[in-house]
């Protein structure tokens, strides 16, 4: 999986960071997304999941990647 992050939309809610810091950071100039690793390993796809859905802006998403 690939994660997809609209900058232009997010508000800076932070709820990605809270949630998978590992993956996820705040700017800190503006408070947008950051993604510290856009193709997380597999292990870790259920919590990105949660992140991307529990994004009130609806500024990140998902790419399926292909094997």
């Amino acid at each position: 999986m690939k994660i997809k992050a609209d900058t232009g939309r997010c508000v800076g809610a932070g709820m990605c960071a809270l949630t998978l810091p590992e993956v996820f950071d705040q700017s800190e100039d503006d408070g947008t997304v950051e993604v510290l690793d856009p193709e997380p390993s597999a292990e870790r796809a259920a919590a990105v999941r949660r992140a991307v859905q529990l994004c009130p802006s609806g500024a990140l998403s998902l790419d399926s990647i292909e094997e």
